[in-house]
């Protein structure tokens, strides 16, 4: 009698699931990987958390801004050269006074800017006050940015950086405005390069925009009043003035009512 055979398909059934056995591959979803050592157990994602973010960029801080000479407006600013390097601010209280206060700054470079070193002083100015047009007589002080150049006066040098010019023509002597006496008053004197020649002494009378103009702007010692027109420090400031205002450096007077150098 012969065996019965088995049909095919039950022989096949337990041969595959043993190949898939063998093999790993199944239905079941693949198991989750390992921890990376490296990037930590999100992997690619913990950026943050291993310190693998680029850092952020430092804000660069703002160079300073050059210190200004307060008080003075930017047209005024701009007058002033910018190879001066010394700048004497006469100050007036007003359009129509006399009185008025002297500081000198200097500034190492134009990009650390001004910084005051003498002053403020007490000084005088033009009887009348201040123009922005002197002309001869005015008894006003002309408004303005001038170079200081020459100096001079009746007495000698006491140590002046500026070329000096002594002579006995710088002698003066009558009374000024209020009775007070001019004498002494040119004993040391620098040159207020308006309507004036430069590199020349201060008695020098060249008017370059004609007589009618005025001339003859100094700075030099007060004598206790206001001026014709010129510029007027107490004696021991006015030598420190000449010591200290050097060629080299340019130096410049920087002169008017304060509310003419705020434009």
């Amino acid at each position: 009698m012969s065996v019965p055979r088995r049909p095919p398909a039950l022989l096949a059934a337990p041969l595959l699931a043993l190949l898939l056995l063998l093999t790993g591959c199944s239905s079941a979803p693949p198991s989750a990987p390992a921890s990376d050592p490296v990037r930590g157990a999100a992997g690619p994602q913990s950026d943050a958390a291993s310190g693998n973010r680029s850092s952020p960029r430092a804000t660069p801080t703002p160079a300073p801004t050059p210190a200004e000479i307060p008080g003075l407006g930017p047209g005024t600013r701009a007058s002033i050269p910018e190879d001066a390097r010394q700048a004497f601010v006469v100050t007036g209280e007003e359009a129509d006074a006399n009185q008025s206060s002297a500081t000198l700054y200097s500034r190492e470079d134009s990009a650390k800017g001004w910084k005051p070193v003498a002053g403020p002083w007490q000084a005088h100015n033009g009887m009348e006050g201040w123009t922005d047009h002197h002309v001869a007589g005015d008894l006003r002080s002309p408004t303005g940015v001038y170079s200081l150049t020459d100096a001079g006066g009746r007495l000698p040098d006491p140590g002046a950086l500026l070329p000096y010019d002594e002579h006995p023509r710088f002698a003066l002597d009558g009374v000024g405005f209020f009775g007070e006496p001019l004498e002494g008053s040119f004993d040391h004197v620098i040159a207020i390069n308006y309507n004036r020649t430069e590199g020349v002494s201060p008695l020098d009378r060249t008017r370059p925009l004609g007589l009618g103009r005025g001339g003859g702007i100094w700075i030099h010692v007060d004598h206790g009043g206001p001026t014709q027109g010129c510029v007027s420090v107490p004696e021991n400031r006015m030598k420190e003035l000449l010591r200290t205002l050097d060629p080299e450096l340019s130096p410049v007077i920087v002169m008017g009512d304060a509310q003419s150098l705020k434009r």
